[in-house]
């Protein structure tokens, strides 16, 4: 990216008010990182996090159940897609932690709209930088932690793994579908801590649980499979048994109201097919964490 001062001609909600939309003024900045190099099942995540742009316009500002129009507490600057012409697997990551760098250096609340999962690690290796004692909330169908997949350490598959190489506090939720490695991994580590999808459906008292365990400074990767296929259709792997809307909603308000979040990203959208829903509910959660973290 050029100039980040040059503000996206297709804002997020379609915020056409530059005084909630310029970069200088704004403290929400989303990124959006249309990188996809090693996706393993259905290809077409790098239209994700324009798809969601797309739908955010059809959002309304109005949140009701914040009762308020969180856009103009903190102001939200679109950013033009990042271009990955030319960069793949380790060249590619240190471009989004230089990009994401720069914004968390202007004291940005930094969102990532991501292709592939494996943009959250150049993302969270800057946020990382910044706060030492941060921790990671993911949601997802996928543990991730494969040391490598196909051949490939840097594959959506593995960016858990990478991540876990940097030794923070690692929290999942919703996971259904894992290798055994990824199974004798998270049994063995003091570090992983894994709510599986079977273990929380039920009742909501899991919760409770999490957010005590939960440290306070926090960042967020919310990989869209992590929902059910019911809700969110159009994703790369998608696998029965997910979390629901309001559960999730629920589970995130808390996390907000007991943590410093830093960040979070979106991944894995796959717009590749006629279902715009996903998309849009995308959309919605994207909005509805930015009013938890400036209006609760």
């Amino acid at each position: 990216m050029e100039n980040i001062n040059n503000v996206s001609a297709f804002n997020f909600l379609g915020i056409d008010d530059s005084a909630h939309n310029d970069y200088e003024t704004s403290k929400v900045v989303i990124q959006q990182l249309p990188y996809e190099h090693t996706s393993s099942y259905k290809k077409g995540s790098d239209k994700g996090p324009k798809a969601i742009i797309h739908n955010s316009h059809y959002v309304e500002f109005y949140d009701p159940e914040l009762d308020t129009e969180a856009y103009k507490k903190c102001g939200i600057a679109c950013l033009e897609p990042l271009d990955f012409l030319g960069k793949v697997d380790e060249e590619a990551i240190e471009a989004i932690y230089i990009e994401t760098t720069k914004h968390l250096n202007k004291d940005k609340f930094v969102v990532s709209l991501g292709a592939e999962h494996t943009v959250s690690f150049g993302i969270f290796k800057a946020f990382k930088e910044r706060w030492s004692d941060i921790g990671i909330l993911q949601l997802d169908a996928h543990s991730d932690l494969r040391p490598a997949y196909e051949g490939n350490k840097w594959s959506h598959a593995s960016v858990m793994a990478r991540i876990n190489e940097l030794n923070p506090p690692i929290f999942q939720v919703g996971i259904r579908a894992q290798c055994i490695e990824e199974s004798d991994l998270i049994k063995s580590s003091t570090n992983i801590n894994c709510w599986y999808s079977h273990q929380i459906w039920q009742n909501d008292d899991w919760m409770d649980t999490l957010i005590a365990q939960l440290p306070k400074i926090l960042y967020i990767t919310i990989d869209t499979d992590g929902f059910d296929p019911s809700i969110c259709p159009s994703v790369g792997t998608p696998e029965p048994g997910g979390l629901l809307w309001h559960p999730t909603l629920k589970l995130l308000k808390k996390v907000f109201e007991k943590c410093e979040v830093k960040g979070f990203d979106i991944v894995e959208l796959n717009p590749e097919t006629d279902d715009d829903s996903t998309a849009y509910t995308m959309a919605q959660l994207c909005y509805k964490l930015i009013g938890y973290k400036y209006c609760l």
